[in-house]
């Protein structure tokens, strides 16, 4: 048995139609269904649809990396040490006079989009593009595992109550209580290049996707746990166990569909703090090891260039700010659009 959740949206079709019948008037935005009404709340909302433009682009940049960097760049760990000065690491202004001195923007031309890697003379726009996936992939497999987690584990605890709730809130409290940095650092550091079957960098993402997911499940968990509080003393729930349902239908096939709206949303504002924390790790030395690229690496090895080449700092510290950014725009937006209290 389905929730209900049709019956009001019922009533204001006909109450609309009532009221349109009387005044001569079609009933239009009284025939809008829920998902219609909140679409067009996030239409209206122009800095929450740039957002999601935002987003939508960056995840195409990161599908389509390979691509991309045969059109507009090179391969992200080709060196080009020919056009930079053995002195300074810099891009030179001229790769045929080495006495033309220091390009402070790292060389930027048609060849190299957004210029060269200090040393190395790897192109940025390649390694920028390919850490998008490792930003990415890492954000969204900790997002999922977390979502999981947090909504298994919040809907059995809000529904059961009792000693399972006890138990389960109790255990909620321990992982909020725990340092997530420092362990993360001291276990991503002392797991070694090859474990549980997997190697190299396969291995660093698996362990990241890990430890951001499953020590922040405790936040949706408990959003979910009081949304099943609520929702456990409605009548379609009341109605499913007069007609015979098992508790197991009435929490993946009653409650859960009601909780899609705000695990969807909080699921948004939750990739921008995973991607901030990928990063960190990054950042730290203990995230993806090189010479992948990754953006909190690129930064950490821009600290040493910061004077001499500033597009080193700035472009991976924009290209974090901005995905950053544009997800909490686009999570802002859904929380508006799907909140009953908003004006249509």
């Amino acid at each position: 048995m389905s929730a209900p959740s049709d019956a009001p949206e019922k009533q204001v079709e006909d109450n609309g139609a009532a009221a349109g019948a009387a005044s001569g008037k079609a009933p239009a935005a009284a025939e809008r269904s829920l998902r219609q009404i909140a679409w067009q709340r996030f239409r209206r909302d122009k800095v929450a649809m740039g957002g999601a433009i935002v987003v939508v682009l960056l995840i195409a940049m990161a599908v389509l990396a390979p691509l991309l960097t045969r059109l507009f760049g090179f391969p992200p760990n080709e060196f080009h040490q020919s056009l930079m000065d053995p002195l300074t690491g810099g891009a030179l202004n001229d790769p045929a006079d080495p006495a033309s001195g220091i390009d402070p923007w790292g060389g930027m031309s048609s060849e190299h989009l957004l210029g060269l890697e200090p040393v190395t003379g790897r192109d940025m726009f390649s390694r920028i593009v390919y850490g998008a996936q490792i930003s990415l992939l890492v954000a969204f497999g900790a997002t999922v595992l977390c979502v999981v987690i947090g909504t298994v584990l919040g809907i059995i605890a809000g529904y059961f109550g009792g000693i399972t709730d006890t138990i389960i809130s109790r255990a909620m409290d321990i992982f909020l209580a725990f340092p997530l940095l420092l362990f993360a650092i001291a276990l991503a550091g002392v797991v070694p290049d090859g474990a549980f079957g997997l190697q190299g960098n396969a291995l660093r993402v698996g362990l990241l996707i890990f430890i951001i997911g499953f020590f922040n499940w405790p936040y949706i968990g408990r959003i979910v746990r009081g949304q099943t509080l609520t929702l456990k003393e409605r009548e379609f729930v009341e109605a499913a166990r007069s007609l015979g349902a098992g508790s197991g239908h009435i929490l993946f096939r009653e409650l859960l569909p009601n909780l899609i709206t705000p695990i969807l949303v909080y699921s948004t504002l939750l990739i921008p703090t995973n991607i901030i924390f990928e990063a960190s790790l990054s950042f730290l030395g203990v995230g993806i090891n090189p010479p992948t690229p990754s953006w909190g690496g690129m930064l950490s090895n821009s600290l040493d260039f910061y004077t001499t080449s500033p597009h080193y700092v700035i472009i991976p510290g924009l290209a974090i700010f901005l995905t950053v950014l544009a997800f909490n725009l686009f999570g802002d937006g859904l929380r508006d659009a799907f909140d009953p209290r908003s004006s249509d």
